[in-house]
């Protein structure tokens, strides 16, 4: 019998509203009053909509609106009824906010100061939306869809979308225009990807020696991180042994690779990427 889904606390809830309300509010005021004065573009269903709402006489929110409505449908058959939820509140939020905001006197008429705080905000606001589990942009559901189909990782597959995108802003407002729109999109995805991911980027370590035990108390002294221990087996060699697992932050991994080395300088270290860490017994303790 399947497992029912948690049902979010009031606080949750709350909170969430809070955090989406302020992505989406935050990324109006990054088009409104920063972007498109200026002729930028973003990429995906926003680009699009900036590139309509220029050529016609129909404001920004209401193409925001729009196109954005059957990805609801989709994201709530691909990933369920909280999402599809939330993501309806941020583009009604996003969509009244480009309304009021509409005819607002841009901040700066200078275009590498719009790209760069546009750019800025943009990013920190879709990454809030995100981060509370709703999204502004469809264009992320149908690459999903597609990579499934045709076996393209959704990477390029949004990367191509907005190259078109692109292309036809460069018809439209100018190459100038177009470049600029590229370069803020580069820096709108890599602040998402910071308010996504976090800001303290986490690495998760794997250690296999036959020293495990002197390696982890080690660990535990010298770093003040907690490990945990895990049975293995040499595929090889078939003899059992024990693996430390342990997760630190970027700025330790120097350190870790020379206790580790000081103890067994052919110790197998194996270090991947988290994007985020919840819970547990991770928790850094004071070194003395």
């Amino acid at each position: 019998m399947s497992k029912k889904h948690r049902k979010l606390s009031v606080g949750e809830i709350i909170k969430r509203i809070i955090f989406i309300t302020l992505g989406a509010v935050m990324m109006a005021v990054a088009l409104e009053v920063f972007l498109v004065p200026n002729t930028i573009i973003d990429g995906g269903i926003t680009g699009i909509s900036i590139v309509l709402s220029k050529v016609t006489p129909i404001a920004l929110g209401l193409f925001l609106f729009l196109f954005n409505l059957p990805f609801l449908f989709i994201g709530y058959k691909q990933i369920g009824k909280t999402f599809a939820l939330s993501t309806l509140y941020g583009i009604i939020v996003l969509s009244v906010t480009t309304g009021l905001l509409h005819d607002v006197e841009p901040f700066t008429n200078e275009k590498i100061l719009a790209v760069l705080f546009g750019g800025l905000i943009l990013g920190f606001g879709v990454g809030l939306v995100i981060r509370y589990g709703g999204a502004l942009d469809g264009t992320e559901i149908v690459a999903i869809l597609l990579s499934k189909k045709l076996r393209i990782p959704v990477g390029q597959i949004v990367m191509f979308i907005n190259v078109f995108i692109f292309i036809v802003a460069g018809f439209v407002f100018g190459a100038d225009s177009a470049m600029f729109s590229i370069f803020t999109y580069y820096i709108a995805a890599k602040v998402m990807d910071i308010v996504v991911e976090g800001l303290d980027e986490s690495k998760s370590v794997t250690i296999i020696s036959n020293d495990y035990e002197d390696i982890s108390d080690a660990i535990n002294d010298r770093l003040g991180r907690s490990t945990t221990l895990l049975y293995g087996r040499g595929g090889y060699s078939k003899e059992e042994t024990q693996m430390i697992y342990c997760v630190v932050n970027r700025l330790e991994v120097s350190k870790l690779k020379t206790v580790v080395q000081e103890i067994d300088k052919n110790a197998f270290i194996s270090i991947q990427n988290v994007a985020d860490v919840l819970g547990g017994s991770i928790v850094k303790k004071d070194i003395h």
